[in-house]
């Protein structure tokens, strides 16, 4: 992997960003986005995508347990479609099953405190998401170079 990545986790208030740096495999959470109106997001996703180099933003899909498209999962898919109108890098769309419950496991087996597990758990869900995407896309290019 040599280009970076950008992940969000999408919620109704607040947007958890991550950042795979150029020429890693490890994703870092990064910052969350509180929402305030679609163009000041955008703005704020264009800063980041420039300030991290990031050639490719993955987004958490939210998927239903059952990997079913749910009212949350379609209302984010027309969301995105405006974005990847706005937006010059390519746009993955990745399941995001269970990524704040893990992110929040986490910072439970951590001991952090409530007050700071609000604070941080968008962020590590981005950071899950991203590294899910990153990890998948390793696998992936392995299993293909081993059945060359």
């Amino acid at each position: 992997m040599t280009s970076g990545f950008l992940g969000l986790d999408f919620g109704e208030k607040r947007i958890g960003v991550a950042v795979v740096p150029r020429g890693t495999t490890i994703a870092f959470p990064v910052c969350v986005i509180f929402r305030k109106g679609r163009e000041q997001v955008l703005a704020e996703i264009k800063r980041l995508l420039t300030e991290h180099k990031a050639e490719t933003l993955v987004v958490g899909l939210p998927k239903t347990l059952r990997g079913e498209l749910g009212p949350a999962a379609e209302k984010l898919l027309k969301e995105i479609e405006w974005y990847r109108l706005q937006i010059q890098v390519p746009i993955v769309l990745w399941d995001e099953r269970l990524s704040s419950k893990e992110a929040e496991r986490i910072l439970l087996d951590a001991d952090v405190h409530r007050e700071k597990r609000k604070e941080v758990i968008d962020q590590l869900a981005a950071q899950r998401i991203l590294q899910n995407y990153v990890d998948a896309q390793i696998i992936k290019k392995n299993d293909h170079e081993v059945n060359r």
